[in-house]
């Protein structure tokens, strides 16, 4: 989480205006869910992470550490997909017989699922790109331009440091039991990790009571106001997301085989 919120002020693309990458993001988000095709979405998946390694200039090495996590949540969710149980005939790929019934793989629920495993992929690479690539305080911006509720926008700056207060108390109750040999073994392993989540909450709690302590002293009064950089909006890249959501158009309706649905049936 430190690491990417760390990209996010630092990458090759932290001086593009944030409406254009949040344009890009969920026009090239939409696409891949409404679009009904496989090759859309690996067209999506390719075109996100092309964009956040050689324009962003974010290590692939980092990048595929955070893909690593979704895909791992994904692939157990389309196992299910996969898997057909019936008591009927139907087309297998192969399939066993318990207690008559058929449990095994079809052809078309292996596609099914490839082509839900691939449209959520890429929806989650459109949403790292405009993580790694923009600052939460720019995102909120946007989300105020939108005339979001004062109320939701302040409710997400405190969750959004909160996450980093906790995140901080974790790590040094941790290197606390680590310096006292706490994790030596396994059974050491089991117990200082219990004490440590007994312990997180309860010091998180006083270090953000800490923290609104600070923001009261500061002439806090509901609304947490942050400085904004200026930015100008560039033709030219409000040009290439067009051209690369008409590309994807195009390869949904004449490349992709697939047709432009809301639900999959």
């Amino acid at each position: 989480m430190l690491d990417i919120d760390q990209y996010a002020y630092s990458n090759q693309l932290r001086q593009v205006h944030p409406v254009e990458k949040a344009l890009f993001t969920f026009m090239t988000m939409l696409v891949c869910l409404v679009a009904n095709s496989i090759i859309t979405s690996l067209a999506v998946i390719t075109l996100m992470v092309g964009v956040v390694i050689f324009k962003a200039e974010i290590p692939l090495q980092f990048l595929i550490k955070l893909l690593l996590l979704p895909i791992s949540f994904l692939f157990l969710a389309t196992v299910t997909v996969v898997i057909t149980i019936t008591n009927s005939g139907g087309d297998f790929l192969f399939y066993f017989n318990l207690f008559g019934w058929k449990i095994g793989v079809g052809a078309g629920s292996l596609i099914k699922a490839l082509n839900l495993f691939l449209k959520s992929l890429g929806t989650v690479s459109c949403l790292y790109f405009l993580a790694l690539t923009t600052p939460m305080v720019e995102l909120l911006s946007i989300l105020k331009r939108l005339k979001i509720p004062k109320i939701f926008i302040e409710l997400m700056i405190l969750i959004y440091r909160f996450i980093f207060v906790l995140l901080e108390t974790a790590n040094l109750i941790r290197v606390s039991q680590v310096s006292r040999l706490g994790y030596s073994s396994f059974k050491n392993s089991f117990y200082s990790l219990s004490k440590l989540v007994s312990n997180l909450f309860v010091r998180s709690y006083y270090r953000a009571k800490g923290l609104l302590t600070t923001l009261l002293a500061r002439g806090y009064e509901g609304e947490i106001k942050v400085l904004e950089p200026d930015y100008e909006y560039s033709k030219k890249n409000f040009v290439l997301i067009f051209v690369a959501e008409i590309l994807l158009i195009i390869l949904t309706i004449y490349v992709g085989g697939g047709d432009f649905v809301i639900i999959n049936t």
